[in-house]
């Protein structure tokens, strides 16, 4: 469990971090949003609620990288997606598109590490052991991430990202960051390669209401 004072630390950590990411990549997000803009219609911006720490709701910023409106047909994206733009190809593959989260790191809704902030209506289907995910404050990039990132099934994201929190140090923040340069190098685990555990969950629970009303 991550201590009080621990805590504090990670908050004034990622402060500083948040504010040095904003200034050193601000050329960056400049000429990303005008690339966007260029690109396809729509805004620059993606903003989608997600739930964070004790299951607070908030809006997560991300840069644009499907055309306007692909979020109506479905959030499960795949190698190859026609939904996705040719600029969003490129943001994806370099997690540019993540960059806008250093505001929501300011904010104090996210933190530079931590489990990866997931979507309401799979909140709603958590078991208690998932809901400890929401122990923490959700992260840009975390140990999950860096361990497979959407390569790992739903259970094995849920069994490193418990790991994390019950076994937290500023060390283990430290690891996860270079490990995550580290993974910018790579392509591996970008995109889903498995339906959503979600919606295999709700399916089978379908089912098995169908069956017993039979």
């Amino acid at each position: 469990m991550i201590k009080p004072e621990e805590r504090v630390a990670k908050r004034l950590i990622d402060i500083v971090l948040a504010l040095f990411g904003i200034v050193l990549t601000s050329p960056v997000m400049l000429l990303t949003a005008i690339w966007i803009k260029l690109d396809s219609r729509g805004p620059v911006f993606f903003l989608q609620e997600r739930v964070g720490e004790g299951g607070r709701i908030f809006n997560v910023f991300k840069f644009r990288t499907m055309v306007e409106g692909s979020e109506k047909t479905g959030t499960d994206l795949v190698k190859g997606d026609p939904r996705i733009t040719k600029a969003g190809l490129f943001l994806r593959r370099w997690c540019v598109d993540e960059l806008p989260q250093l505001f929501n790191v300011l904010r104090g809704e996210m933190s530079c590490i931590g489990p990866r902030p997931t979507l309401k209506y799979q909140v709603d289907q958590y078991t208690d052991f998932e809901r400890r995910r929401l122990e923490v404050k959700p992260g840009m990039t975390g140990l999950a991430t860096v361990k497979g990132r959407n390569l790992l099934s739903w259970p094995e994201r849920i069994k490193w990202d418990v790991w994390y929190i019950d076994n937290y140090s500023l060390w283990l923040d430290l690891q996860i960051v270079f490990s995550t340069f580290r993974l910018l190098t790579k392509s591996e685990g970008v995109y889903a390669e498995s339906t959503d555990v979600f919606k295999i969950r709700a399916e089978s629970d379908s089912k098995e209401n169908s069956s017993t009303r039979r």
